[in-house]
């Protein structure tokens, strides 16, 4: 039976407001737009382009949870301020090369672009940019979840 309240159905109470801020949090620090961020996230998420760090932010700040992104790109000095932070703050997203192929392959497609112009999605740039996130992922000994078909298992590396 309906109570005829205003506001019966979304309540406007603390987690509502968490997650309204979570959700600011996550847009402001996506794939580090502000890296000065990164000392006020719950949870920092590294990795490649295409490994679902984006979605992976916005679905956290659903739960409440401030979480900022750091893309990993071999040509661009990780910020300083991964290194000041509890590692245990930091999860790295891992995935089989040959998805992200795939998956990279279909993102040119569906923006109108050539593979043949683009090292975007070639197996070199790849391998390169995968062993690049590895080795940061190590040296920051940092959780690491594989996000390859959307199967998560988690490793410590």
């Amino acid at each position: 039976m309906p109570i005829f309240k205003p506001g019966a159905v979304r309540k406007l109470d603390n987690d509502y407001f968490r997650k309204i801020e979570a959700m600011e949090f996550a847009i402001a620090y996506d794939d580090s737009k502000d890296d000065r961020g990164i000392k006020n996230a719950d949870v920092v998420l590294l990795g490649l382009s295409r490994t679902s760090k984006t979605p992976l932010c916005v679905y956290l700040a659903n739960k409440g949870i401030k979480a900022a992104n750091v893309p990993l790109v071999p040509e661009v000095q990780l910020p300083n301020e991964l290194f000041e932070i509890d590692r245990n703050k930091i999860i790295g997203l891992t995935i089989d090369p040959m998805e992200l192929i795939e998956i990279r392959k279909n993102r040119i497609y569906r923006l109108g672009g050539s593979l043949s112009q683009i090292e975007y999605a070639t197996v070199e740039r790849i391998m390169l940019e995968y062993e690049y996130a590895e080795k940061v992922m190590r040296r920051l000994r940092c959780k690491v979840i594989d996000v390859t078909k959307k199967q998560l298992r988690i490793r410590l590396l």
